[in-house]
Order: C-alpha cells, then structure tokens, then sequence
C-alpha cells in the first residue's frame, strides 16, 4: 500500500507508525514551496493521502482534494500527530486499501 502525506517538515514517529500497520510505501511532501505542486500526482498505486491539516493553506488543500477526488483516491485531513492520524484511519481498513 502507498499513502501520500503532505504537509509538516518532519513526520517524527509518523512514518514508523504507519509502516508497523501495513503501509510500506510512503510519499512525502512538505508543501511549502511552489515547486511541492508539481509532486502533487499520485501514482497508480496511491491508495490514501493525508493532508496535515495545521502546515498546509488552503489553496494547496483544495489542488489535492480536486486530484483526490478526480482520481478516486481516499482523502484524510488530520493533524500532524500520530493520535489524530489514527483516529481518521480507524475508519479505512488498511489491508482492503493496499
């Protein structure tokens, strides 16, 4: 399974995290700059992105929302916090995204 994070410099223990439920491949962008926009294409193989919700404006939100849903992507927004990010993913089963 593939999951897009975007937003937070750092993801902390984040990423450990997600990798012991299951979700081996983890893209990463931080979005502070222009040029994070065009890293905003999710592979084929991107079954969830993650927007962290308290390091992203509003006008990156909306891009990756409108490429989310014309993709078919499942979309979280979380805050930049494991028990935040764990909450949202209790309601997607890991093992039926990947």
């Amino acid at each position: 399974m593939s999951v897009m994070l975007v937003g937070a410099d750092h993801l902390g223990n984040i990423e450990k995290n997600l990798q012991m439920m299951g979700i081996h491949t983890i893209e990463h962008v931080t979005g502070r700059n222009v040029s994070d926009r065009k890293k905003f294409k999710c592979s084929l193989s991107t079954a969830l992105i993650v927007i962290f919700i308290d390091y992203i404006n509003h006008a990156t939100a909306k891009n990756i929302k409108n490429m989310a849903k014309s993709q078919g992507v499942p979309l979280i927004f979380a805050n930049r916090s494991w028990s935040s990010l764990q909450d949202k993913l209790a309601g997607f089963n890991v093992s039926e995204l990947g």
